[in-house]
């Protein structure tokens, strides 16, 4: 029962290698498939922000779900029937810290599933994959 957290945000230094890996998942070779975001707040000197699904015990995203799209994760946080979804928007809408981010290309959100493998790609430790409890 794992999920995806963030050890050490003082840690990123912006490299985005997580985002890559994240997309490399479906085969992307650029970031627009990544369930992770990683900005800038200021650069070196002020830092970096990363945005990935923080596993909500009870997911605002499901509950706005029209589809049912949205399936509540045992861990916490949700996985996505792709198939059901009908593109409405409503879950990355409701997400309180913009965690789901959006497929343009197929209209459709990208939501991590805390698979953990973007967490081989940060060479600076900020992610890593825990258990509940």
């Amino acid at each position: 029962m794992a999920r995806l957290v963030i050890t050490d945000v003082n840690k990123c230094v912006g490299c985005m290698s997580c985002m890559f890996a994240c997309s490399r998942r479906f085969g992307e070779g650029g970031l627009a498939k990544s369930a992770i975001h990683v900005s800038s707040i200021g650069g070196v000197e002020r830092g970096y922000k990363v945005v990935v699904c923080r596993a909500c015990e009870d997911p605002p995203c499901a509950a706005v779900c029209p589809a049912d799209a949205l399936v509540k994760r045992r861990e916490g946080g949700v996985v996505l029937r792709y198939e059901k979804c009908i593109g409405c928007g409503n879950c990355a809408r409701a997400c309180p810290i913009g965690a789901v981010q959006w497929d343009l290309e197929d209209n459709k959100p990208i939501i991590c599933v805390h698979c953990g493998y973007c967490v081989d790609y940060c060479p600076y430790g900020v992610l890593r994959l825990a258990g509940r409890g």
